[in-house]
Order: structure tokens, then sequence, then C-alpha cells
């Protein structure tokens, strides 16, 4: 159940992956980006993985009471996915706006 999490995430970040790697192939078609894009997508999959595993091991469950526990299982499931997501997007977030500075700067 540790990884349950990362199998519901991983095909969205595989999309937005996707998408980043087309957005900056077509806009920048240099090997020198390629390499750069190649790195930053790594680093967002390891940042995603994890924070989702960190997550994991944070989550407090609530104790049974009597009517069973509040909605304390899901959040399992949940948080880890919502962090690891986070993670990934953040790394792909300061990614593009790295490179905008550059440009810029060129």
């Amino acid at each position: 159940m540790r990884y349950l999490s990362l199998l519901l995430l991983g095909p969205w970040l595989i999309v937005l992956a996707w998408a980043y790697w087309a957005w900056s192939r077509h806009s920048h078609p240099q090997r020198s980006h390629r390499v750069y894009d190649v790195v930053v997508v790594a680093l967002a999959l390891a940042a995603a993985a994890g924070f989702a595993l960190m997550a994991y091991d944070d989550v407090a469950l609530q104790s049974v009471g009597d009517f069973g526990r509040k909605s304390g299982g899901i959040w399992k499931q949940v948080m880890p996915a919502l962090w690891g997501y986070g993670a990934f997007a953040a790394v792909l977030l300061l990614a593009t706006l790295a490179r905008r500075t550059w440009r810029r700067r060129k």
C-alpha cells in the first residue's frame, strides 16, 4: 500500500512531463536544452517520489471511535499524492522560470 499513491499519481505525472517536454522541445531545439530538460524531468520525478514516500510516513491515522474511523484511511493515500504532485509541479515551475531568466539575459 506504500506505493499505491505513486501508482495513482504516475499517469498524471507522465502527462505533465510530456507537456513540459513538448513545450520545451518546440521552443528550444538545441541539444543543451534537451539535456537540461532530461535533468529537470528526472529531478521532478525523484522529488515527487521522495515527497510522496515522506508524506506516506508522516500521515497519522485517526483512532477508531464509536462509529469507526473518521475517514482516516483514505488520507494515507491522498496526502502522498498531493505532496508528490506539488513537488513535481514545483520543480517544473522553477525550471521554467530559470529558463526564461536565462533566455532574457541572452
